[in-house]
């Protein structure tokens, strides 16, 4: 009859545990493991050597070896196993591990899970991580703290792939997010992209200062998030608060098409944009970028509306539980006649609205705007002092071209 195979882990007791060189040589066969123990050979293979027999009792047992070893789900370094409190000395404790042997916390561990063996009397069960299968004594070592922590990292997984709704207590803020706690001890980061439109910091000109001011606001307070990405590798857990909406707000927004036009109030600013709320249904917040606001050039929002301003908005665009709006659509484009308006060569007046690297912004009449190239006073400094902003000045339209809404100027010599 061809050998089976036996697995060993560990052991019972305070005696150390066999090693290969224990059993008598002739007998038994074993995998190389330079004198290590049965337990650092990662459950190792012994191969009983079993005489040709007919015996039915010796091939039932030797069957029901094949089938146990089969069938049991044997220890692995990094598994997390139930076990059940011995003993607990001062610098250390030893486990009782079932059929797999003894296990045991000590040095560093036994100060990490101080909480945990604080309380915890022989005979009380709790969870543990596999460190090291032959340990100190020959016993198999064990982490109570890094169980807690792979029982939290695996908690945070099932709310990734469930989508549940989790409480985030806010602990801390900088201008790229908070830092919560979810699931009681674990630490995730709410990116300020995932912030719902209510709690998104509305701060003028994006001033990363303001916008932590803005965010510390939150510490202390909880928010309804969920779970959007996990990383045990980096120890990075993200966390939303605007998936949280989206499933409502989606629901709200199939009332809703493209091309609509809509009342809305302006619930507040940013330098990208306005955030509007829907005056029919103020559950919905929607954006207006600062490039739909008009045809022409906008430095700051703020130029054209401010906070409750009642508005008319037309809807552009609607994704992922999100809405677009423009007020630019609602409105002619100045461009359609600004060949029949504007003639080249001819002198007209324009304020000067802004410098850029390329030159100056000139607000021309029926909203419309030119551009002075740089290369007209010969740099920054020059430019700066033939013109101010916010000044009219004649100047002479040197091109113009409809199609790609552009029209150039020369200064008036």
């Amino acid at each position: 009859m061809q050998g089976c195979v036996l697995r060993f882990s560990g052991h019972s007791g305070g005696a150390k545990a066999p090693r290969l060189s224990d059993f008598p040589a002739g007998k038994y066969a074993a995998p190389k493991t330079s004198g290590h123990t049965l337990a650092k050979a990662k459950i190792a293979d012994i191969i009983i050597l079993m005489p040709q027999t007919e015996d039915p009792k010796a091939t039932t047992i030797a069957q029901a070896l094949k089938t146990e070893i089969s069938t049991t789900d044997w220890p692995k370094e990094g598994s997390v196993v139930e076990v059940t409190l011995l003993k607990r000395l001062p610098r250390k404790a030893y486990f009782d591990m079932g059929r797999f042997g003894t296990g045991i916390v000590f040095g560093a561990e036994i100060a990490n899970a101080r909480e945990a063996l604080r309380t915890l009397k022989p005979g009380d069960s709790l969870q543990a991580k596999i460190v090291v299968l032959d340990g100190e004594e020959g016993h198999i070592e064990l982490s109570l703290s890094e169980a807690g922590k792979q029982k939290l990292w695996a908690l945070a997984k099932d709310y990734a792939e469930s989508g549940e709704v989790i409480k985030a207590k806010i602990v801390a803020a900088n201008a790229g997010g908070l830092m919560t706690v979810v699931a009681d001890d674990l630490k995730a980061f709410l990116p300020v992209s995932q912030l719902s439109l209510e709690h998104y910091p509305k701060v003028p000109d994006g001033d990363r200062i303001k916008i932590a001011e803005e965010l510390k606001k939150f510490v202390g307070q909880e928010l309804n998030v969920k779970i959007i990405d996990v990383n045990p590798r980096t120890n990075k857990v993200i966390v939303s608060e605007r998936e949280v909406l989206s499933a409502n707000v989606k629901e709200l927004l199939a009332a809703y098409t493209i091309g609509q036009v809509i009342d809305v109030m302006v619930s507040g600013t940013a330098d990208f944009g306005v955030f509007v709320r829907f005056t029919d249904n103020p559950q919905i917040e929607g954006m207006i970028h600062i490039s739909e606001l008009d045809y022409k050039l906008i430095d700051n929002p703020k130029e054209l509306v401010k906070v409750n301003d009642p508005l008319k908005a037309k809807i552009i665009d609607i994704k992922e539980g999100r809405v677009f709006l423009s007020l630019k659509a609602l409105k002619e484009d100045p461009w359609v006649k600004a060949g029949d308006k504007f003639k080249p060569g001819e002198t007209v007046q324009g304020k000067v609205y802004k410098f850029n690297p390329f030159g100056a912004v000139v607000a021309l009449d029926g909203d419309l705007q030119g551009m002075v190239h740089i290369s007209e006073f010969g740099g920054q400094d020059e430019m700066k002092k033939a013109l101010t902003v916010g000044e009219t000045y004649p100047f002479v339209i040197d091109t113009v071209k409809q199609e790609e809404k552009r029209i150039t100027l020369k200064t008036k010599k």
